[in-house]
């Protein structure tokens, strides 16, 4: 599948709250290990989106989402690192794709367009991490991510339960 990947500006990103929340809270609620629990009320996933924005907005965050046949499908993040030393990375965050459109290969479009962005950037090292065993794990060493290693327990399930998380990075060529 073929989607329709663009970088969000500032100004582009009130329009889009509303499709970004049902994104968020239906990838949440599917399964997808993105810093929240689900059930995820809509208020909290306004919210998240609504302290992005500010962040859109200062420069320190990029926002790329995907469309296909007109409806946000997916989204994802980079959080650009501002410290002196640092200027050369940035974290990729939130990869979010529906549920209904997982394995189009829409996660690939965005990741594929957030190195692209990352390189506009000037930043050449990225940084993730995700819950062991999710199907993100494969995505990103498909992708040519390198495992940095595994940390026991680093996240909790809406049961108390604990999951390892996997970091990875990603050196991209200038």
């Amino acid at each position: 599948m073929a989607s329709e990947i663009k970088t969000i500006s500032a100004g582009e990103m009130p329009a889009l709250l509303p499709a970004l929340t049902v994104l968020l809270r239906d990838a949440v609620d599917g399964g997808a290990s993105l810093g929240f629990l689900p059930p995820l009320d809509v208020t909290e996933a306004g919210a998240y989106w609504h302290a992005t924005l500010a962040e859109v907005r200062a420069g320190t965050r990029v926002l790329l989402v995907a469309r296909a046949g007109g409806k946000l499908v997916g989204s994802v993040q980079l959080a650009l690192s501002t410290r002196a030393n640092a200027k050369h990375r940035a974290e990729v965050e939130k990869l979010a794709v529906l549920t209904a459109e997982r394995g189009k290969g829409i996660g690939t479009e965005l990741m594929e367009a957030a190195h692209a962005a990352a390189r506009a950037k000037g930043r050449t090292l990225l940084i993730l991490d995700t819950r062991k065993g999710d199907p993100a794990e494969a995505l990103y060493r498909n992708l040519g991510y390198t495992e940095l290693g595994v940390v026991p327990g680093y996240t909790r399930d809406a049961r108390g339960g604990s999951h390892d998380t996997v970091f990875f990075y990603k050196q991209l060529a200038g």
